[in-house]
């Protein structure tokens, strides 16, 4: 930490404070408010939709390996998506190309499934892995659409170039789609072609957003108000340098030290 001063440690201490300071709140059953995602909010939809056409759903997690940040954002959305299909009795069809992710997505569907009192519903070999590759995989997932005529489509996680693949299929054949990724070169693809789309950072959101886990709430809110207070200094920094060097001097204790 070439750059690390007191004042970097001051403000690390303050926004870890915020934060916890955050979860404690939500913990004690303060009201965590939270914009609405209607990405998010419409995946009970979707669930529905399928349930009552008596047609299954297919989730596929993007095309990055498992500790990368977005596909664990997109598991727990799986968990969700699974939690709402075990209670409306209907079946998930998972696809990947990561192979270490079909037993922590098998792990996942069934404890939803047994959490809701329906294992009987879950079927292993719902969870799939039919390539390695994200363009034989694209093919593979669309041929379980027209196969299994899934109805709700979840594209959740990083993605590459094959996202319009995976999801122009659905289109065509009526089903409601939901994405979100953290790609931001993909989303105009997913804008295009899915019913819903979850943009980039509100994606780091979905776990919280939907379970509504205190903690999970209060260390969303906290990291939101530390990114705050980080953007008043920084626009504060900038009309100092804006108006004159004279006004730098207000700014020393947040800044590092005096200008010359």
């Amino acid at each position: 930490m070439d750059h690390a001063n007191t004042q970097i440690l001051i403000a690390t201490f303050a926004v870890i404070a915020i934060i916890l300071y955050k979860i404690f709140s939500a913990r004690a059953g303060k009201n965590i408010y939270i914009r609405r995602i209607a990405g998010l909010n419409e995946i009970d939809e979707a669930v529905g939709r399928a349930t009552e056409m008596g047609q299954p759903m297919l989730f596929h997690p993007g095309m990055l390996d498992f500790t990368q940040i977005g596909t664990l954002a997109a598991l727990g959305v799986l968990g969700h998506v699974a939690k709402m299909g075990a209670k409306m009795g209907n079946r998930l069809i998972f696809v990947t190309q990561i192979p270490a992710l079909v037993p922590v997505a098998e792990d996942i569907i069934r404890q939803a499934y047994v959490s809701e009192g329906r294992p009987e519903l879950f079927n292993s070999e719902d969870v799939r892995f039919p390539a390695a590759a994200s363009d034989q995989l694209a093919l593979a997932s669309i041929d379980i659409m027209h196969r299994e005529k899934t109805a709700s489509h979840f594209f959740f996680g990083g993605y590459d170039y094959t996202s319009l693949l995976l999801t122009e299929p659905g289109q065509h054949t009526g089903a409601i789609q939901i994405a979100g990724t953290d790609a931001y070169f993909q989303v105009p693809f997913f804008i295009a072609s899915c019913d819903y789309t979850v943009i980039c950072e509100e994606l780091y959101a979905a776990s919280a957003y939907l379970t509504r886990e205190p903690t999970m709430l209060g260390s969303l809110i906290g990291q939101d108000y530390g990114k705050i207070v980080v953007l008043i200094i920084i626009i504060l920094g900038t009309l100092a340098i804006t108006i004159g060097p004279d006004t730098l001097s207000y700014f020393d204790l947040f800044i590092g030290g005096p200008y010359k």
